[in-house]
């Protein structure tokens, strides 16, 4: 076995826009059928999962005025919060959900590696036919999956805050064009107040890739601040999912 390949190839992946798909293949892969007549039970369907070569960010289940919110805590850290689900497209509805953050990210910037941090990122990978990709990035995911004993999402559309980027703006991952970032807040003008958004997933999919969307395979949040080698502090609500006969709560 050629290590020093391996090596190379984790550390490709650990600084890529790919190491957020990497994620989601670690500690544990059964992916359950959302039934859409019954709430998703509570924390237990959550679990912490770390990047490749990443320090962990914390996250922490509390309270913040009289509600319950999800915590996250970053120092040079980038890990996921995950929740893994299957929504077949058909069943995909408008997606809802919160955040409060205190402050952004001092040199921050999504569209370059070094600056490519930011408090909040709502996550959502989704599965599809691996042949449309392109030869570079089926050679990615190969390689991945040869670290991981499975291939990442075959997209993964990220719901985030850049402090520059306009609203509606879109983010390919600095070397992963299958992970893209949809920018729904932008600056500092809204800081420090709960912040909530509706969003149509399967019309925001179609925009950002250009093709209509594979089944929703999981749901996460992301707080990071590895790139920049600073601190993030994020507090994130409630996360809703309308699908075919009701709605999915997930946080």
């Amino acid at each position: 076995m050629n290590w020093q390949r391996i090596s190379g190839v984790s550390r490709t992946l650990a600084g890529s826009g790919l190491a957020a798909g990497v994620a989601w293949l670690m500690g544990g892969c059964a992916l359950p059928v959302a039934d859409s007549a019954v709430p998703a039970p509570a924390s237990a369907e959550w679990r912490a999962v770390p990047l490749p070569g990443k320090a962990a960010t914390r996250y922490v289940r509390t309270s913040l005025d009289g509600r319950s919110v999800l915590h996250a805590r970053a120092d040079r850290s980038a890990s996921m919060w995950r929740h893994v689900l299957r929504v077949e497209p058909v069943g995909l509805g408008r997606l809802h959900f919160s955040w409060k953050v205190p402050r952004l990210i001092p040199g921050a910037d999504l569209s370059r590696r070094e600056g490519d941090d930011t408090p909040v990122r709502l996550v959502l990978a989704f599965d599809g036919d691996r042949q449309r990709l392109s030869m570079r990035e089926r050679m990615l995911f190969d390689l991945a999956e040869s670290l991981t004993g499975e291939a990442p999402p075959y997209a993964t559309l990220m719901y985030v805050w850049d402090p520059q980027a306009q609203p509606g703006t879109v983010i390919p991952a600095p070397r992963s064009d299958r992970v893209r970032g949809l920018v729904v807040e932008s600056g500092p003008q809204r800081l420090g107040r709960w912040l909530h958004y509706e969003r149509d997933v399967a019309a925001d999919f179609q925009q950002v890739f250009g093709e209509a969307p594979g089944a929703l395979i999981g749901v996460a949040v992301m707080t990071d601040s590895d790139n920049t080698g600073t601190q993030a502090e994020a507090f994130y609500g409630g996360i809703e999912l309308q699908i075919e006969g009701g709605r999915l709560r997930l946080l």
